[in-house]
């Protein structure tokens, strides 16, 4: 039997996506923003209110994304509770921040994976936006690639935020190969 949950909208997990900014003065701030994604292979999308975050990526046009994993669980969740309009979190956070070499945004040291994008369109403004950025280059720690030299997400562990019970969950268990698994049914 199934029931009827109106139009919950939060069912799946989304992506919890640290986005990092400079604003005019060159201060870091990073916020955590779950309403985010890849759009592409080459393109990150997200939708942002009105933070300093937003007015920060308008001005320069730039901001890296940094997928917050199960060992940065607690500053990600921080960079979501706490404002850069009345705290430097980046200072705050306790966390490294340095200068991106391919976009004027910072990248966050301690995060093993981050995403240096510049921004390709934006509708809305500082108030409020959907943001698109095309990923000019992808930092990522040696200790989370496997054998194949990609992305492990087994022993990366990034987070999901999961909105129907408020709670993040780590990716990670393999079940299945792609275009392989359903074969049998071909």
């Amino acid at each position: 039997m199934k029931r009827s949950l109106g139009d919950a909208g939060e069912l799946f997990p989304q992506s919890v996506f640290i986005i990092a900014s400079y604003d005019e003065d060159g201060v870091p701030n990073a916020m955590n923003a779950a309403w985010a994604g890849e759009c592409t292979r080459h393109e990150i999308c997200f939708n942002i209110g009105d933070h300093k975050t937003t007015e920060n990526i308008v001005r320069k046009g730039a901001f890296t994304v940094a997928p917050a994993d199960a060992d940065n669980v607690v500053t990600a969740d921080y960079f979501g509770i706490a404002t850069g309009n009345k705290v430097d979190k980046a200072e705050k956070s306790g966390l490294t921040f340095t200068r991106s070499e391919h976009v004027d945004a910072p990248v966050i040291e301690e995060y093993p994976l981050t995403m240096e994008c510049e921004v390709t369109a934006i509708d809305g403004d500082e108030h409020g936006a959907r943001i698109v950025g095309r990923v000019v280059n992808v930092l990522v720690d040696e200790e989370i690639l496997g054998v194949d030299g990609k992305v492990d997400f087994g022993k990366w562990r990034p987070l999901v935020y999961d909105a129907a019970h408020m709670t993040y969950r780590v990716v990670g268990e393999e079940v299945g190969r792609a275009w392989n698994v359903g074969k049998p049914l071909v």
